[in-house]
């Protein structure tokens, strides 16, 4: 069997490309042959995006666009790997904290009492004021429907005029619940006082509080604040330049050496040898176009990269209030015998009343009577070998039955004891 292969017969004598751009229609007709460095097959499938005035920005746009790609088809089988944007943020691009002080008022007379928050009937007056309205002095209305709260919110970099931001409402007096309020129109701050943002909306409160008239309380959650979701509108923006370095850099959420050295080595395989330097254990300085469009868009793709991070030391957490201990994997213990018991004593008070006998002219006396009762609990001794692991110290503790104020105690003798290889933290 023959097998044909047809393809197209090319005339040995063609017409020559014109050497410079040929204008036709209004668009500039850049010649293949110009596109010094792009194989024949590719110009030709970008001759009509080179067909205009900015041609050559348009192919270095397209240029990073298909090295960004190269490096995320080369990064996609990593097994453990993580994603730059998941590892670090982009040094300048951050929110900004706003505050602001206002009145929440509707409330079902579950206000300030008045009395007790006297801030809040002077905000009334200066807002009442401002509005035309005027309060005559010495007169303090007695208001259970208002109450003075604290707003706060954070506002995204980038962020323009018009758009809107969540904000939380917190009371600052004795206000039972904001539930049924609404936010009067209340300027927010940043730290060089400037306003940033006006808030205003409906309270969305999550808790509910219900006293009655004898003392008791029902509470579920916290009633006394809430959250209006898209309650700030933005009035001024913040600038971040970020084409004002020819680098960009990024900083590591968690210092880490290993971690910064593998994102320079990953950056560098990706986008060629020196497009990255580590200049200590959390920045990465990273080589970027100047130009604005061409820096986001090269944002766009390294953010998209896959690096291994560094493993976390040996570390074992301890909350002190709580109890809670969180044992990290590569935790280990030298050899070490362990008896652990506990001693309980109960003393109970029992008191005794003594009646003297009827007509005896006696006095009744309490007589005290204590009971003490001594438990100590066996105590089982349990050996760590060379080497024990997360899972073999976990076993261990299980089978004696000590309790998470047990094992603190364990952990503490085993880091006095020197055996215990890992960093004890106690928060």
């Amino acid at each position: 069997m023959t097998v044909h292969q047809f393809a197209p017969q090319i005339p040995r004598s063609q017409p020559r490309l014109p050497r410079r751009p040929v204008r036709s229609g209004g668009a500039v007709v850049v010649p293949l042959r110009q596109m010094a460095g792009v194989p024949a097959p590719v110009a030709e499938a970008m001759a009509p995006l080179a067909a205009t005035r900015n041609w050559r920005r348009t192919l270095a746009w397209i240029a990073i666009d298909v090295l960004l790609l190269a490096a995320l088809l080369l990064h996609a089988g990593s097994a453990h790997a993580e994603r730059i944007k998941d590892l670090a943020d982009v040094a300048g691009v951050r929110s900004n904290p706003l505050v602001g002080y206002g009145l929440v008022v509707g409330l079902d007379g579950t206000g300030d009492q008045t009395s007790q928050a006297p801030f809040t009937i002077q905000s009334l007056k200066s807002m009442l004021q401002q509005l035309g309205v005027v309060v005559p002095p010495g007169v303090n209305p007695q208001l259970k429907n208002v109450a003075a709260v604290a707003i706060h919110a954070e506002l995204p970099a980038f962020a323009k005029p018009g758009q809107k931001i969540d904000i939380t409402v917190s009371s600052l007096g004795n206000a039972q619940s904001l539930r049924g309020g609404s936010l009067l129109m209340t300027p927010l701050k940043g730290a060089d006082g400037q306003v940033y943002a006006i808030a205003q909306g409906n309270v969305v409160v999550g808790g509910l509080g219900v006293s009655g008239s004898d003392g008791s309380r029902i509470s579920i959650n916290i009633p006394s604040a809430g959250r209006i979701p898209g309650g700030a509108s933005v009035e001024r923006a913040v600038m971040t330049d970020i084409v004002s370095s020819p680098e960009v850099i990024l900083n590591l959420h968690t210092a880490d050496f290993t971690t910064a050295a593998r994102m320079v080595k990953g950056i560098d395989t990706a986008l060629g040898e020196g497009s990255a330097r580590a200049v200590d254990a959390v920045t990465v300085a990273v080589k970027a176009p100047t130009d604005t469009t061409q820096r986001v868009t090269f944002l766009a793709g390294l953010e998209q990269l896959d690096v291994d991070p560094g493993e976390a030391p040996a570390r074992v957490v301890i909350n002190s209030r709580t109890g809670t201990v969180v044992i990290g994997g590569h935790v280990q213990v030298l050899p070490a015998a362990v008896s652990h018991g506990s001693l309980s004593v109960t003393i109970t008070e029992r008191p005794q009343v003594s009646q003297p006998e009827p007509f005896s002219q006696g006095q009744t006396t309490v007589t005290p009577r204590s009971s003490i009762d001594v438990k100590q609990a066996d105590s089982r001794m349990f050996l760590f070998a060379p080497g024990t692991s997360l899972d073999d110290i976990v076993r261990a503790v299980n089978q004696v039955g000590a309790a998470p104020g047990d094992i603190v105690a364990i952990l503490e003798a085993l880091k006095e004891a020197g055996s215990l290889r890992a960093e004890l933290v106690v928060i």
